[in-house]
Order: structure tokens, then C-alpha cells, then sequence
């Protein structure tokens, strides 16, 4: 737990950034609501983006020293793990759909050297109570991909795409497959090292195989830093990426749907997304889950049905798509200085999408029955297969294939969005105009799966954030109701702040997690090969 002198330097320094941010919007008074509100939000936004961000050169390009951090870990894991991401994910299915369950629930007591369990909590209570957790494997997923499926997904890829060309998809989709393997390895130690109380309540995420794990390696103090400062910054990152982002986009595809205008429509738009989602959060966990395992499958079937519709609709041209992805990952006619640009285009989007590597997902598996943790390992190995190389890559092809007559121009210059007959058109209305292209009608449809994307990336990232406060400030009622009276003010203020402050603010805080929890997963990931091994011998005969 933080001690007290921390939690003051934090509330000082969280202080000294709201302050400026509260004398900008005083001075912009005169402004609309909206206004006011990215123009207090987009210097700070701005100054973290720099720091988080920032760049070394590599053969002459400008390359984010977190993606370096991102590609070359999850690269080291892939094949330190002799590619778990392609030959384990048959068993992830099986996994998944409960082949194995009467085995993790193993025959002898849960004990504290197995998992880790908080002073005071009586081993074969917790057992009774739940296992060894709160939730199955499925709905540990389904949370987890809720959580990364989002408008990421639709906005975050239509700026790729847009920037990088359609090259730039190819690196998403190996982004995504080397993102199957840091997934994994976060996500075993995410239950290997949480804690469990007596009634049986979860409490895991990076902040805890920080400081427990690297404790073991004779590493305390540093653990204890990084879990702190990852701790810190997912809290951010679930009221900025997981939230704010989230609220800003759905709300913008509801206003251009309903013909609505004004910061004062957004706000109302916000207080209702803000109102459904403490109806879900107040619940905790279990609540999340039993709704996040209902609403996961409806819209991923929802969105890539969809997205099936309009690629087949087209299938004359899908071979010359599949061309252009190919060969735009490696001739790229972006302008943004070659290969290596489209590159990193692509790898930032992919790790906004499914964040492997930001330790946020072991959070949420944290909290799956079982005693075996390199079981959820395995099936989190799924969550960016399916975020990135299944519903990233649709939306992208949707895009390629309403450009097949160069409606556009990718260029690098369409950070704003794209100009398409006048009118400049970016994030999520680049994709809906896409999907609008074959069915006219087709983006009320959208709307919904974008409300839907958004609805459950923001309860489940309440869970992250709160979990991380809960760290930082204790597990008492105080502190649960605190942050999230705070994520519910951050929905409304999401839904009315203008996109830039929101994207820069949401990539910046997603992609921070990476430097504690990647150099944690360095340190520790020999014991994911134990738990591995422990694993495999105990299903080799099921």
C-alpha cells in the first residue's frame, strides 16, 4: 500500500495540473462549453504526449522509444515462448470453453504460496466462495476485450489508415500477433501474484506482480516504484483512453446522426452515457462481467457482420485490397519517409487497440477462477487476435475497399482527417462514410456498435482505474466511491472536449503503462515458464 507521504506528493502534483487547466478555461470564458473545455485540457494533453512519446532516430527515422519497447518485448516473448501466440491458441479455445475447468479446480487446498493470498483471508473460504476468483474464463475475456475493442477499433484505424495508407494495416496485424504473446505473460502473472480476500474479492494488475514479483527477485524498491507509477498512470489512462476517448467519439457519431450541434447537447449526451454507466459499475466486477460476456459477443458479431457486407460487396476488388496492404507495408506512397513511418503508424494504432504490453487486461483476468494462472495466460492470448487481427483488419479493408477510387489521398498530413469532396472527414466519420457507401442507412447501425464499443470499454476501464486507486489509496468504501464519482465526471467532460485534446491525452496515458509494466515482464517472465510447465503437465492427459 502507498504510504501517506506519496499520496500527498501525488494529490500536490495532480493539483498543480488541474490548476492551469481550471485558470485556461476562466480565461476562454467567452467560449462554448466544449471549447472551454479542450482548450484547459489540450496544454497538458500536449505536454505528456511529448514526454511519453518521445522519439530517437533509428537509421534516420523518428521512432517512439515505447513502441521500440513494445516490439522489441513482445518479439523476445514470441520466441522465448517458442511461438505461444500461433500453437497455443487451439488450447486458448478449449480454455475458453471450459474443457478444463474441473482441473484448475485442483484437489488440494488453495494455498497462500499458490496464490499469494493477503494476510488474515482463510485459503479454503476463498475456495468455497468462488474457487480461487470472482469470474470464468470467458467472462475474464470477454471483460478484458471490452475493454480493448472500442473506437480504437473504427476512429483509432481510420487514422491510421488515412496516415499510413493501406501498408499500414499489415503492421497492425503483426503488431497483433507479437501482441498475443506480452498478453500472455502479463496475464499469467496478473494471477499468479494478486491477492485475495476472505470473502473471496479480487485484487490484481501489474501494481501487484510489480511489487511482489520483482520482491522475490530481491527487487522491492524498484518493484514498489513501478507499481506506483503504473498505478498512477492507469488511472489516467482509464479516465483519459478508457473513457474520455470513448465518450468524446460515441457522442460525435450520435450528435452527425440525430442532426444535433452545441457543446450543451453533448453534455446532456455525456450525463446520459455517464448515468448507464455507474448503473453497471456500481455492481463491481461480477456485475461487469455478466454484462460485458452479453454485450462482447452481440457486437463483435454486430460490427464485423457489417463489415462483411460491405467487403463482399465489393469482392471484385478484395485481391487488389490485399495488394495494396502488402505492398503499401513495404512501398508505402504515404510521405511519411518509407517503410519505417507506415510502420509505426501502425504499431501505435495496434497498441491504442489491444494494448499488449500496457499490463491493463491483467487487471480484469486477474479475476478468473482458477489455481492455474498460466490457464488465463493462454486464454488472453485471444484478446488481441481478436481486437486487432480480426476486427482492426475489417475496419481497415472497409476503408481500403470505399477508397478503391482514390476518393482520397493518404498522406501524413491528414492527422485533421481526410478531405473527400470538399469536406474534411476523419476518425469515426471516415468510417461510417465508408459503411454509408453500400448501405446509406447502414450508419444507424454503426451508431449502435459504436455506443455499444464504447459503453463496455468504459465500464471496464472503470474497473482498471479503480483497481489502481484502490492501490494508491486503500479498499475502503471511501476510496471505491471517490473514483467512481470522479470516471462518471470524466464521461461527461469526455463527451463535450474536442477530439485532438482527447486523442492526444488517451494515446499518451494507454501507452505510458509500458515502461513500469514492460520492465517488470522482463524481470519476471521466468516464472511464466514455470507456470506454464505446471499447467501443461497437469491438462497433458485431459
Amino acid at each position: 500500500m502507498m504510504n501517506h507521504k506519496i499520496v500527498k506528493y501525488f494529490c500536490t502534483g495532480l493539483l498543480a495540473l488541474l490548476l492551469p487547466a481550471v485558470a485556461l478555461a476562466q480565461q476562454a470564458a467567452e467560449k462554448g462549453l466544449d471549447e472551454r473545455i479542450n482548450d484547459a485540457f489540450d496544454p497538458v494533453a500536449t505536454a505528456w504526449e511529448s514526454i511519453v512519446l518521445y522519439p530517437v532516430s533509428l537509421g534516420g527515422f523518428e521512432v517512439p522509444i515505447v513502441l521500440i519497447l513494445l516490439i522489441a518485448g513482445a518479439s523476445f516473448f514470441t520466441v522465448y515462448f517458442g511461438f505461444i501466440n500461433i500453437r497455443g491458441f487451439p488450447l486458448a479455445i478449449r480454455v475458453v470453453r471450459g474443457h478444463f475447468d474441473e482441473i484448475e479446480k485442483g484437489d488440494a487446498p488453495v494455498t497462500t504460496s499458490t496464490l499469494n493470498v493477503v494476510e488474515g483471508d482463510i485459503p479454503d473460504t476463498i475456495r468455497q466462495e468462488g474457487i480461487a476468483g470472482e469470474v470464468s474464463h470467458f467472462q475474464a475475456l470477454a471483460t478484458a476485450v471490452s475493454g480493448t475493442v472500442g473506437l480504437g477499433n473504427i476512429a483509432g484505424v481510420a487514422v491510421a489508415i488515412s496516415i499510413g495508407g493501406p501498408g499500414a494495416t499489415f503492421w497492425m496485424i503483426l503488431a497483433g500477433l507479437l501482441g498475443m504473446s506480452s498478453k500472455f505473460v502479463e496475464c499469467t502473472l496478473g494471477v499468479k501474484y494478486r491477492d485475495l480476500e476472505a470473502d473471496g474479492t479480487v485484487y490484481g494488475g501489474p501494481m501487484y506482480y510489480l511489487s511482489k514479483g520483482l520482491k522475490e527477485r530481491g527487487l522491492g524498491g524498484l518493484g514498489k516504484v513501478l507499481a506506483v507509477i503504473f498505478a498512477i498512470v492507469c488511472v489516467g489512462g482509464s479516465l483519459g483512453g478508457g473513457n474520455a476517448f470513448q465518450a468524446n467519439q460515441s457522442t460525435v457519431q450520435i450528435t452527425s446522426m440525430l442532426g444535433l450541434q452545441g457543446g450543451a447537447t453533448k453534455t446532456i449526451i455525456g450525463l446520459i452515457l455517464a448515468f448507464l454507466v455507474g448503473l453497471v459499475i456500481i455492481g463491481g466486477i461480477k456485475r461487469i462481467a455478466a454484462v460485458t460476456e452479453k454485450i462482447v459477443p452481440f457486437m463483435a458479431i454486430l460490427y464485423v457482420g457489417a463489415a462483411l457486407i460491405i467487403i463482399f460487396s465489393h469482392y471484385h476488388f478484395i485481391p487488389e485490397a490485399f495488394m495494396q496492404i502488402i505492398n503499401g507495408a513495404f512501398t508505402p506512397a504515404a510521405g511519411l519517409g518509407g517503410i519505417a513511418g507506415v510502420l509505426i503508424q501502425g504499431f501505435r494504432r495496434a497498441a491504442f487497440s489491444n494494448e499488449a504490453g500496457a499490463g491493463s487486461a491483467a487487471i480484469a483476468h486477474s479475476a478468473v477462477n482458477t489455481t492455474y494462472p498460466a490457464s488465463e495466460g493462454i486464454v488472453a492470448l485471444l484478446e488481441p487476435f481478436i481486437d486487432t487481427v480480426v476486427i482492426c483488419t475489417m475496419t481497415a479493408l472497409v476503408i481500403i475497399v470505399f477508397n478503391q477510387d482514390g476518393l482520397f489521398a493518404y498522406s501524413a498530413q491528414n492527422t485533421a482527417g481526410v478531405v473527400i469532396n470538399g469536406t474534411t472527414v476523419g476518425g469515426v466519420d471516415l468510417t461510417s462514410a465508408a459503411f454509408a457507401d453500400v448501405l446509406p442507412w447502414f450508419p444507424y447501425v454503426l451508431t449502435l456498435a459504436i455506443f455499444l464499443f464504447a459503453f463496455s470499454t468504459m465500464i471496464s476501464w472503470s474497473y482498471y482505474g479503480l483497481q489502481s486507486w484502490k492501490y494508491l489509496f486503500g479498499r475502503g468504501k471511501a476510496a471505491d466511491l471517490s473514483f467512481k464519482v470522479l470516471f462518471l465526471l470524466f464521461v461527461v467532460i469526455g463527451a463535450a472536449a474536442q477530439l485532438e485534446a482527447v486523442i492526444k491525452f488517451s494515446d499518451a496515458m494507454i501507452l505510458a503503462l509500458v515502461f513500469p509494466n514492460m520492465i517488470g515482464l522482463l524481470i519476471l517472465f521466468p516464472k511464466v515458464k514455470e507456470e506454464l510447465k505446471r499447467y501443461m503437465e497437469a491438462i497433458k492427459d485431459a
